[in-house]
């Protein structure tokens, strides 16, 4: 029985501190992401302010576990799920040598990073769906990868292999600049006319059934963890 007790308490202590290792690298990764985010901001406004354009693009901090930046009439939403993950044996990046050899590489961190329309956070639109751009998976060893859409474009090599990538600062503006490319080539799709052709007096006053429309959305590629 004592023998039973301790392997639970080893166990548990084990994944505890794994748990909390992973969650610090994620944090410090999300952190520094938020300052890569806002220098990209003011890089981005000196390159508009050069060419005499006039376009908002604007960095705003929710919470330690949020930021977003609106650019024209997008908007997107980073977040940091405070949970550490894990996945089943039959999912894509759960098959890789590199997570075997460590049973404390088969949990992460991640990070998502969402597109909504900006309207819908300036008018408080509550039913409006956001989409997600991609997701950034971090262990213990400071390693990522991401999953995402086609759209997002990025080097697979470069990118997704999670046994040789380590977060770097070049590595999270291009995430970023590529969630904000990914966005802004996201069209805006207007309603079908039969769904517009009647509505009720609450929904005019409520306008919830008038000038809504949305995001096209992004096609997901799993594909990407290999």
């Amino acid at each position: 029985m004592e023998d039973r007790l301790d392997d639970i308490i080893n166990g548990l202590h084990q994944k505890s501190v794994t748990k909390q290792a992973i969650y610090r690298n994620t944090k410090q990764t999300f952190d520094r992401m938020k300052e890569i985010s806002q220098q990209l901001i003011e890089d981005l406004l000196d390159r508009i302010s050069s060419q005499g354009a006039k376009l908002v693009i604007e960095y705003r901090n929710v919470n330690e576990h949020e930021f977003q930046i609106k650019f024209s009439g997008d908007l997107l939403v980073f977040v940091m799920h405070s949970n550490i993950v894990t996945f089943p044996d039959d999912y894509e990046i759960m098959r890789n040598d590199y997570v075997d050899e460590d049973f404390r590489r088969r949990f992460f961190g991640h990070i998502m990073a969402y597109n909504f329309m900006a309207d819908t956070i300036k008018y408080n639109r509550l039913d409006d769906p956001g989409y997600l751009v991609g997701r950034m998976l971090i262990n213990i060893d400071n390693h990522f990868c991401i999953e995402g859409v086609k759209q997002l474009d990025l080097p697979q090599d470069e990118i997704t292999n999670i046994a040789k990538n380590k977060v770097t600062d070049r590595t999270l503006r291009i995430i970023v600049e590529s969630a904000m490319v990914a966005s802004v080539n996201n069209d805006l799709m207007g309603q079908d006319v039969s769904d517009i052709e009647r509505i009720t007096l609450k929904q005019k006053l409520e306008n919830t059934h008038l000038n809504k429309p949305h995001k096209l959305g992004f096609q997901i590629s799993p594909e990407l963890t290999h």
